[in-house]
């Protein structure tokens, strides 16, 4: 194993694309097909008149 001195460790550049990053991006993205599919089936229960009595 090679040992860096602290002028070597700063110079260190990560990728542009981190893990964190794509994360988010899955996340939002799933959130927004959720939130599609929730008032999708809102807009087909009003339509049809398809409510579960409380």
């Amino acid at each position: 194993m090679i040992l860096l001195n602290n002028e070597e460790l700063k110079n260190i550049n990560g990728g542009s694309i981190s893990g964190t990053l794509i994360s988010s991006i899955v996340k939002g993205i799933s959130l927004i097909f959720d939130l599609g599919r929730s008032l999708g089936s809102a807009i087909y229960r009003l339509v049809n008149k398809k409510c579960c009595k409380a």
